[in-house]
């Protein structure tokens, strides 16, 4: 046995180990899902980082790099720009909210602000969580299965199965605290492999008398162009589509949950500086992978792009290292699967059963029912992660999009501006869910403006011009 699978193994029983740790942890669903509000500055801050960028940005920026050069530039700024804002304009006013109305999931947070319409703003919340949220399931799933195909010779099937179950099996077992604490160490694995493998990577380019940008030169085509050759409205279009990143952020339920879960809210800015810390030189670093792979390998190298981060590992490092290293792949695909797992159970047990169907249960047994909802949303994601022909990056940004125009523009009028109606809310919803599977269809609007884009503009307006239209002054219960 190999020293990489050694320590990979010994990586997943840690996993394993913190689940069953933190099972006799949860007594209530506000335990399961929040954490009873108890966490500190440092988990929240590394728990939401290493749950906000998965295996996308591990496997699917670096292969975008590396297929499309420069012009992927702008993802990455439209990322940070994305974590600055959301953390300085959302993180701590939804902290305070979310313990005035003592809600536990985003659709809560929604609709206890209002006297009326909170059950329709559950409902459908809870019906676009299950949509998008699969999808986001299944493309860490499949991050899973390159991952450990490239490292250790596995049959992708096997790697899914292998990654799905260890996630399933942690996550229902520990809930929350699981979910932050596992996070949280894998959050400084990412990290590491973020720093060092770019490092590593630039020394051989330089080592075997090359650079990155005659590399890139070399290349040819539109490697070096930060519009990917495009001009005019096509060029101002693609750098848009990067930068259209940002708007998702906000409307992402796995992250605004760990702002949640805050022990103070007063901490929010020693946990701001933390993640900004984090953020800047892991996307940066993600970004010069895919760069070092073009000058390393050469264009055509690969059958899958996404497989260029464990490669490099296993050529450029120590078999010990390149384990580690490896594992902060698997690392960031477990850190974001475990978060929307919780996140969809909460939705289903919390927001359905409890407060639509009005049953009403023990403590103990809304937890058990959590833990089997659990399962069987992420057995339907493996099935779409084994039957799904899409990269990593297209089914992420699939859900990234639907996400953030349906939830984000609704929660930062909601948290900003008082003439917020329920109508406005659920016109918002529904208008940046739908928006964004119409426009994904329609290669044509693709092509001319991102949907990142067009759909959280679409449903901003919808709930500000409806809010306008519906506005009463004794509407909001707050």
């Amino acid at each position: 046995m190999s020293t990489t699978l050694i320590g990979f193994i010994i990586y997943l029983i840690a996993m394993m180990g913190i689940g069953i740790y933190m099972y006799r942890r949860n007594e209530s669903n506000a335990d399961y899902f929040l954490g009873g509000r108890r966490m500190n500055s440092w988990v929240v801050a590394l728990s939401e980082r290493s749950s906000g960028e998965s295996a996308w940005l591990l496997l699917g920026l670096p292969g975008a790099a590396l297929a499309l050069g420069v012009v992927e530039v702008w993802t990455a700024l439209g990322c940070l720009i994305g974590i600055f804002f959301y953390w300085y304009a959302v993180a701590e006013d939804i902290r305070r909210q979310s313990e005035r109305f003592n809600a536990i999931t985003l659709p809560d947070v929604f609709s206890k602000q209002f006297s009326r319409g909170g059950l329709w703003i559950r409902f459908t919340a809870m019906l676009i969580i299950i949509f998008f949220f699969t999808f986001y399931l299944a493309a860490q799933f499949n991050g899973a299965g390159k991952v450990l195909n490239v490292t250790f010779g596995i049959d992708p099937f096997t790697g899914m199965v292998t990654g799905a179950a260890v996630i399933i099996l942690y996550t229902m077992l520990g809930g929350f605290h699981a979910v932050v604490w596992t996070d949280f160490i894998q959050a400084l694995l990412m990290f590491g492999a973020l720093v060092l493998l770019p490092l590593a990577g630039l020394q051989e380019v330089s080592t075997g008398g090359h650079s990155l940008g005659s590399a890139l030169d070399a290349a040819g085509g539109t490697y070096l162009s930060i519009t990917g050759g495009k001009t005019g409205w096509a060029a101002a279009a693609t750098i848009i589509g990067g930068l259209s990143w940002a708007f998702g952020y906000m409307g992402q339920p796995h992250l605004l949950t760990k702002f949640m879960s805050l022990k103070d809210p007063a901490r929010m800015k020693k946990s701001r500086r933390i993640a900004f810390f984090w953020a800047v030189p892991a996307f940066a670093g993600a970004f010069v992978i895919g760069l070092v792979g073009l000058a390393l390998y050469g264009q055509g190298a690969f059958d899958d792009v996404e497989k260029v981060m464990p490669q490099l590992a296993n050529n450029l490092l120590p078999a010990w290292v390149a384990g580690i290293l490896i594992s902060a792949a698997i690392a960031a695909m477990m850190s974001t699967a475990d978060g929307q797992l919780l996140v969809i159970s909460s939705t289903v047990s919390e927001d359905f059963c409890h407060n639509i169907l009005k049953i009403n249960m023990s403590p103990k047994a809304m937890v058990n029912l959590s833990r089997i909802v659990t399962l069987l949303v992420g057995l339907a994601a493996f099935v779409i992660a084994v039957t799904s022909q899409k990269l990593i990056f297209a089914m992420v940004s699939y859900a990234w999009s639907g996400l953030g125009a349906s939830f984000g523009p609704a929660l930062l009028l909601l948290l900003k501006w008082r003439k917020t109606t329920w109508q406005g809310v659920l016109a918002g919803m529904l208008t940046g869910s739908l928006s964004t599977i119409i426009w994904s269809e329609i290669a044509y609007l693709d092509q001319a403006i991102s949907v990142r884009f067009a759909s959280f503009v679409l449903a901003f307006a919808a709930v500000w011009l409806v809010s306008l239209c519906t506005y009463k002054r004794a509407e909001k219960s707050v």
